[in-house]
Formats: structure tokens, sequence, C-alpha cells
């Protein structure tokens, strides 16, 4: 069943988009939805490329 990152561009975010986890891409309403929910929101800043 896929997650929120089902509908995201990044092919990082995609890889997860299956994963049996709530995650919610990097926005506003994510940060929103912790506070409301009295929980902490966390991130993961990932870089992927190659260099010549």
């Amino acid at each position: 069943m896929p997650n929120r990152l089902a509908h995201e561009t990044s092919p990082y975010l995609l890889q997860h988009a299956d994963n049996p986890v709530d995650w919610w891409p990097w926005s506003t309403t994510a940060f929103e939805e912790a506070r409301r929910r009295g929980v902490s929101a966390s991130a993961s800043a990932t870089a992927t490329g190659s260099s010549s």
C-alpha cells in the first residue's frame, strides 16, 4: 500500500513509496500535522549523484 511519497517526483522518495511507514514529504502540512498530534518530526537529508 503506497504512502504519501507515492506522488513525489524524487527517485529517492519514490523508492520508499511502498514502505509500511507513515512517511510525509517535507512540507508545512507535515509539520502542522506533527504539531497537531503532539509528536516530533524528523527529517532525513540525502544527496545522491556522481562526481567525475
